[in-house]
């Protein structure tokens, strides 16, 4: 396999196994370099094996039904990996806090679904770097936290 194929395979796990219907933060010690940096525009820039499982532990237990699944092939280059996404998931657990705009109080059973892009940048095997543009605007539309016009 050449390194392309190698670098879409962990990308693709790593969509499945983080990012997928049901959470492994095993993943993360796995495949994601100890100083990984995690960034997209509704939260924190997150980085590092704890913080990056911590996030997905309040994001899980705030959204306990988030699933982002692919829309598209995956895109290899050298070290980058680019992928498109849908997702989202109903609010029915605690307060969370971590959107940049603001937070929720517990349960407000309101729902998010939006897409997305990622660029992931790879070295020696594992994701360094997960950078994404998605449309925050329409989840944090949903979720009331932002009003439309």
């Amino acid at each position: 396999m050449s390194l392309q194929d190698d670098n879409k395979a962990i990308v693709g796990r790593w969509f499945t196994d983080f990012w997928g219907e049901t959470c492994d933060l095993s993943v993360v010690d796995e495949i994601a370099a100890p100083d990984m940096l995690l960034k997209y525009s509704l939260h924190e820039p997150r980085r590092g094996h704890d913080d990056i499982k911590a996030f997905m532990t309040d994001f899980r237990a705030a959204f306990p039904d988030l699933q982002f699944d692919g829309t598209a092939d995956l895109i290899a280059e050298g070290d980058y990996v680019v992928g498109q996404w849908e997702g989202g998931g109903t609010h029915s657990g605690p307060a969370f806090s971590d959107f940049l705009v603001g937070g929720l109080p517990a349960a407000t059973g309101r729902k998010m679904h939006f897409t997305g892009t990622t660029v992931l940048r790879l070295k020696a095997g594992k994701i360094v770097e997960e950078i994404g543009l998605d449309d925050g605007v329409t989840a944090l539309t949903q979720l009331g936290l932002i009003r439309a016009n």
